[in-house]
């Protein structure tokens, strides 16, 4: 993603770099996958009720708490930066770990670069949370009311499976500018729209 390669020649440059490479950047998403769940989740709930409390439209309660949790979701988007400088070849030499990533570009950039690249996170995770939730509830409206215990867990096992998948090919491109707008470390902040731009007539 970060340097248009294929899958083969991404597999020649993982082998080329060294198995430890290939796990660089590990830290930042184990712990934003913990913590990001734990705010949407949590969000969301407390959103959704007072919103439906007040007579809100349910699906306009949803989709307006599913927004908010997904913008919340961001105070972690440092993580998300560092990961994406880690696990570009170019920083292998720049960034001993993700500790001293984030003391050098903390020091030597300030703290407005961990949030290169907000406007995509933000239309990404609002955009994510509102298609998940929504087609959560609605799934599990289908699901037989008699259903036994595992009836009930395969249904949403497979049913979270299915949202997952198409809400991530949906979303897919903005991870691409993401990514892209993220792999410049100092400079010029760019936009959403020149990065597409870009990544168009580039690739």
């Amino acid at each position: 993603m970060i340097h248009n390669v294929g899958v083969s020649n991404a597999f020649g440059q993982l082998s080329n770099e060294g198995f430890y490479f290939l796990y660089r950047g590990i830290l930042p998403p184990l712990c934003q996958k913990t913590i990001t769940l734990s705010l949407m989740f949590g969000i969301y709930e407390e959103c959704r009720r007072p919103l439906m409390a007040m007579q809100v439209p349910p699906l306009l309660a949803k989709s307006s708490a599913a927004i908010i949790a997904g913008s919340v979701e961001v105070i972690i988007m440092p993580l998300e930066r560092v990961q994406t400088l880690l696990q570009d070849q170019r920083y292998n030499r720049s960034f001993k770990n993700t500790h001293h990533a984030f003391r050098v570009i903390a020091s030597s950039y300030g703290i407005a670069e961990f949030y290169r690249g907000l406007v995509p996170i933000l239309i990404r995770n609002g955009g994510a949370n509102v298609c998940f939730f929504v087609a959560r509830d609605e799934l599990m409206a289908l699901s037989p009311a008699n259903s036994s215990w595992w009836g009930k867990t395969t249904h949403q096992f497979v049913s979270g499976a299915v949202i997952g998948a198409v809400t991530s090919t949906i979303f897919y491109p903005l991870n691409v500018v993401k990514v892209h707008i993220q792999s410049k470390l100092g400079g010029e902040y760019q936009s959403l729209l020149s990065a597409f731009v870009e990544i168009v007539r580039e690739r």
